[in-house]
């Protein structure tokens, strides 16, 4: 027998059963559906996240009252935290930090915005420093960003995401118009260009963002809670030297024990990734490991049947071997048989799993994706996994005796 009559051999064998032939590939598409979906979202999720990391500089990081929660313990110790000041900001702007080439910082408060006679209700409402725009390079639609003279001389002054341009001047250039915000009056001078869902340090889509002073002055309470962004002297490789002087600055302004942890957090590039990597590689060896039950639990199906189908083809093998058919053509019809039918359970996972990740991009508008490498390590996998459970039941049916075979009923 050559190759091609193997395959049509086995090809015969499969159709002849094409319910126990589905039913069985049932773990099989299971596991496949899950390594293609969940490989295929977290490689989304790992674009998602690197688009918002990507907003801050190789050399800037964060400092907040928060930094990174992990755990309902950290939440409930950060709370207990003091806000970050507009006096400490002051403090440590001042000439305090000397590895800091830049410090900026940043407040909000929700509050309704209005233009004639179109409202929104509650729109998000964002002081910034003036110097904002020389540690962050954000893209602009029209106009231009607010000036730290503006910020210093209290001028009433905005800047818009495109959301908020959308409902408040939907047929109108808004730069220089005019909107009020919880009632007070400011001149717009910039429009930022739509940037979209995702992570981000901030979401100037809906935003309504003006200078921090006049912020603090009309909307927050004096002891506001603020983040600070801190550019480092010297670029990514003083990022470290500047972190460790913050740390020590920010700490002797609040008289901090030597023996205490740090009553802040502080965010940089490096560390959203190191965690981002941690919390990525624990779903995905948890859920690689639930695909890797289904594929085995397959795999077991897959063996009982082909076993089954020896037994109910006891006399065919017989008479095969009779007339001239090797051990070798034997094991590799059946070895072929398995495979087959876990690489077809493969395929239909594929579709499935493509389906899904489809699903999540287009209705969810998150960058979930199937690559052509995932479709081929999956393919793989779900072959592997029928050759090894084939093997049992392609020896066995190779070893039969032969007249044994033959008198079968």
């Amino acid at each position: 027998m050559n190759t091609s009559e193997i395959l049509r051999s086995a090809l015969r064998a499969l159709r002849a059963h094409k319910l126990r032939s589905f039913l069985t590939l049932l773990g099989v598409i299971i596991g496949v559906t899950t390594i293609v979906a969940v490989v295929g979202v977290i490689s989304g999720l790992n674009a998602f996240v690197e688009k918002g990391i990507s907003q801050m500089a190789p050399d800037v990081y964060g400092v907040s009252r928060f930094g990174i929660i992990t755990s309902f313990e950290e939440y409930v110790q950060a709370m207990k935290r003091r806000p970050i000041t507009n006096q400490e900001y002051r403090r440590l702007s001042s000439g305090l930090l000397q590895n800091a080439a830049q410090i900026c910082a940043q407040g909000q408060t929700q509050a309704p915005v209005s233009a004639g006679k179109r409202h929104i209700t509650s729109a998000t409402i964002e002081g910034r420093s003036g110097n904002w725009s020389s540690v962050f390079h954000e893209d602009l639609a029209a106009g231009r960003y607010f000036t730290e003279a503006e910020e210093v001389a209290g001028q009433h002054v905005a800047m818009i995401g495109s959301k908020v341009a959308g409902k408040l001047f939907p047929d109108l250039d808004p730069l220089e118009k005019e909107i009020l915000v919880r009632g007070v009056p400011f001149r717009i001078v910039g429009v930022f260009t739509e940037v979209g869902n995702g992570p981000s340090i901030t979401q100037p889509d809906q935003s309504v963002l003006i200078p921090l002073d006049v912020v603090r002055g009309n909307f927050l309470p004096s002891d506001a809670d603020l983040t600070l962004y801190i550019k480092a002297a010297g670029g990514p490789q003083g990022v470290e030297a500047s972190i460790d002087e913050l740390r020590a600055g920010l700490r002797a302004l609040r008289h901090t024990g030597y023996n205490s942890a740090d009553p802040f957090g502080v965010v940089s590039p490096d560390i959203l990734r190191a965690f981002w990597d941690k919390i990525t590689g624990a779903a995905f060896l948890l859920l690689t490991l639930m695909a890797g039950v289904s594929l085995a639990v397959g795999g077991i199906v897959i063996m009982n049947i082909m076993l089954v189908s020896v037994v109910e083809r006891t006399q065919e093998i017989g008479i095969r071997r009779a007339i001239g058919a090797r051990k070798l053509h034997i094991r590799l019809q059946f070895l072929l048989e398995a495979a087959m039918l876990s690489l077809a359970g493969g395929l239909l996972g594929v579709g499935v799993g493509w389906l899904i990740t489809f699903t999540v991009s287009h209705v969810v508008d998150f960058p979930a994706q199937t690559t052509p490498a995932i479709v081929l390590i999956s393919l793989g996998v779900s072959a592997m996994v029928g050759i090894i459970a084939g093997f049992l039941p392609a020896r066995r049916a190779s070893n039969l005796v032969v007249i044994d075979a033959i008198r079968a009923e």
